[in-house]
C-alpha cells in the first residue's frame, strides 16, 4: 500500500511504523525489570550495523546515482554527496555539543546540562538518535526509487525494536518508575515520522536537492553510529559481541537493500 501513495505520505507512514517498533521494543520492559549489559551490547551493535549499512546502500550510493541522472559527472556526483554527508556530520556535531542531553555512561554533555532534569537530557539523546532516521526514511521515500525507502524504513524499524527495550530498560536502571520509562521510550520514537515529513518534503518540492539530501541523512546516521552507538556498545567490555551485533545488523540491511531494491 505505501509505495502506491504520495512520497510525502509514504515517508510519513513509514515513519509512524518506526515509531510504532520502537514503542512496541518497550513492551517487555514492563514484565522484565533488567537485560543483561552483554545483550545491550550486542543490540547497540546491530543498531550501528543495519545504520552503516544503510548509510552505504540506501542512501550515499542513491544519491551519487541520483546526482549523475541530472547530469553530473563521475567525479561531481561523488563529491556532492561527499560534501553532503560531511554537512550531515558537522550538523549533528552541532547538535551533540548545542543541546543538553546525557548519554546512559558517558554521562552528561552539551551546554548547562546540570540545570535540566536528568529524564528530559535522556529524552534529548535520544531524539538526537532518532532525527537522522527519520530525516533517512523521508530522503528515501522522496527519490524516484521506493525501494530504497522501503528497505531503509523496513531496516530502521527492525533495528528501532531492540532499541525502544534498551532506552527503556536504560531508564529504569537509572531511577526511574517502570510505567514513566516505558513511556518515554515510546515517545522517543515520535521524532522520525516528524524527521520523515521534513526529509520528504524537502526533497519533493526541491528534486534537485535529493543527491544532497540523500548524502545529508547518510551523514547524520554516520555521525551518531561513530559518535553514540559504538562508543556506547563497546565501553563495558563486550566489544566481540558488540561487534557480533553489528556485522549481522550490517549484513540484514545489505540483504533487505538488494532484495527491496
Amino acid at each position: 500500500m505505501i509505495p502506491s501513495t504520495s512520497p510525502i505520505l509514504a515517508a510519513f507512514l513509514s515513519g509512524c511504523v518506526a515509531a510504532g517498533a520502537t514503542a512496541a521494543g518497550t513492551l517487555p520492559a514492563l514484565f522484565a525489570r533488567t537485560i543483561a549489559q552483554r545483550t545491550q551490547d550486542t543490540m547497540f551493535g546491530f543498531g550501528a550495523g543495519v545504520m552503516l549499512a544503510a548509510s552505504a546502500f540506501s542512501l550515499a550510493l542513491p544519491g551519487i546515482h541520483a546526482a549523475q541522472s541530472h547530469g553530473a559527472g563521475p567525479w561531481h556526483a561523488g563529491g556532492i554527496v561527499a560534501a553532503s554527508i560531511l554537512v550531515g556530520a558537522s550538523l549533528l556535531l552541532l547538535l551533540d555539543r548545542v543541546v543538553p542531553h546525557e548519554h546512559f555512561i558517558k554521562g552528561p554533555e552539551g551546554l548547562s546540562s546540570q540545570r535540566i532534569k536528568r529524564a528530559w537530557l535522556f529524552v534529548f539523546a535520544i531524539c538526537l538518535h532518532n532525527l537522522p532516521e527519520g530525516l533517512a526514511i523521508g530522503v528515501g521515500f522522496a527519490g524516484t526509487d521506493t525501494a530504497h525507502g522501503l528497505a531503509l524504513a523496513a531496516g530502521i524499524a527492525i533495528q528501532d525494536i531492540p532499541e525502544g527495550l534498551v532506552v527503556a530498560v536504560a531508564l529504569m536502571a537509572a531511577g526511574y518508575a517502570r510505567g514513566y520509562s516505558v513511556m518515554v521510550g515510546m515517545a522517543s520514537g515520535l521524532i522520525e515520522p516528524v524527521g520523515a515529513l521534513i526529509g520528504a518534503g524537502v526533497v519533493v518540492d526541491f528534486p534537485l536537492l535529493l543527491p544532497v539530501g540523500l548524502g545529508f541523512a547518510a551523514g547524520a546516521m554516520l555521525f551518531v553510529v561513530s559518535h553514540e552507538i559504538i562508543p556506547e556498545s563497546h565501553r563495558q567490555g563486550h566489544e566481540n559481541f558488540a561487534t557480533g551485533g553489528l556485522m549481522v545488523g550490517f549484513v540484514m540491511m545489505m540483504m533487505l537493500d538488494t532484495a527491496l531494491g
